[in-house]
């Protein structure tokens, strides 16, 4: 029984540490899915700015929006 024990408590173990890092794994992809939302919302309201105002995408993006596409560069690495 002391060694059925022992395995029960090494298992026990090694599943806590599995779920840790799914827990780890999770934040992350939650994180990242964050950042593509943002984009999106980002790129929705460029994409409607620009048809109201008639612009380029191109220009809309580096004239008026410098930090908004700052911002996107970092997540389009992601993608």
């Amino acid at each position: 029984m002391k060694e059925r024990l022992a395995e029960l408590k090494a298992e026990f173990e090694k599943g806590q540490q599995h779920l840790q890092l799914l827990d780890q794994q999770r934040a992350e992809v939650r994180d990242t899915l964050l950042r593509i939302s943002g984009a999106i919302q980002v790129l929705e309201e460029l994409l409607k700015q620009d048809s109201q105002n008639g612009l380029s995408s191109r220009t809309t993006l580096t004239a008026q929006n410098g930090h908004q596409v700052a911002e996107l560069a970092g997540v389009e690495s992601l993608l």
